[in-house]
């Protein structure tokens, strides 16, 4: 579709609110099109109108993405949601995405940062060095990897 990569090419171009009439043309023509859904989320999302992009990253994943695109439709609406304050249900689509998506460490880092949202600050943390030891190529990490998930789950303990 010759339009959304003209889409693609003006979104690119930092041209955000002209990405964005044209997709809500796009998107008005094929609204049971989950591509066309998730792009139209995007356009709403990189323009800072999160209330927007929900219902579109919503539907989206409802009609079902592929398994490039659908995980990165988990992270937007997971991550528009937190950042309105819905931590509930920012939690829900991370834990629905990692589940389906479990090698997807970006939606484990964004999952952890709604932990820290909702005071779950040693869920949050531990989650974050689950993806580090799981993800690093460091050697030095490498080397203390028992140590750090052995102590993950334990930093408030005093010796």
């Amino acid at each position: 579709m010759q339009r959304l990569e003209k889409v693609l090419k003006l979104r690119a171009n930092n041209l955000l609110r002209d990405s964005n009439q044209l997709m809500m043309n796009i998107q008005h023509e094929f609204p049971e099109d989950a591509f066309v859904n998730y792009q139209t989320a995007w356009s709403f999302d990189v323009l800072g109108l999160e209330n927007e992009a929900i219902p579109y990253y919503e539907k989206a994943i409802k009609l079902g993405l592929d398994n490039q695109n659908e995980p990165n439709a988990y992270l937007g609406l997971g991550s528009t949601l937190r950042t309105i304050g819905e931590y509930q249900k920012s939690e829900k689509v991370f834990q629905e995405g990692i589940i389906k998506y479990p090698d997807f460490k970006a939606l484990q880092v964004f999952y952890a940062m709604t932990l820290f949202n909702l005071k779950k600050h040693e869920d949050s943390i531990g989650q974050l060095l689950d993806v580090v030891i799981t993800s690093t190529k460091d050697e030095s990490i490498k080397d203390y990897e028992r140590a750090i998930h052995f102590y993950k789950d334990k930093l408030h303990l005093v010796w």
